[in-house]
């Protein structure tokens, strides 16, 4: 895989556990500042699919 290029949120800029995302051609990566070698990958459209669920609350406790 080459270098991805890692965004995280702007709110966790200097924080040490914060999700982080790199976007590439084909495929959405996903994995925590914790874990940097634990890799996620997604399709667009199950990154779309996970932002939707997100945005709706899906996941709130």
């Amino acid at each position: 895989m080459k270098e991805l290029d890692w965004k995280r949120p702007k709110t966790c800029a200097d924080a040490n556990a914060c999700p982080e995302v790199a976007i590439g051609a084909n495929a959405v990566y996903v994995r925590s500042s914790l874990l940097p070698d634990a890799i996620a990958q997604l399709t667009p459209i199950e990154w779309r699919d996970l932002l939707t669920a997100i945005r709706a609350g899906e996941f709130d406790a």
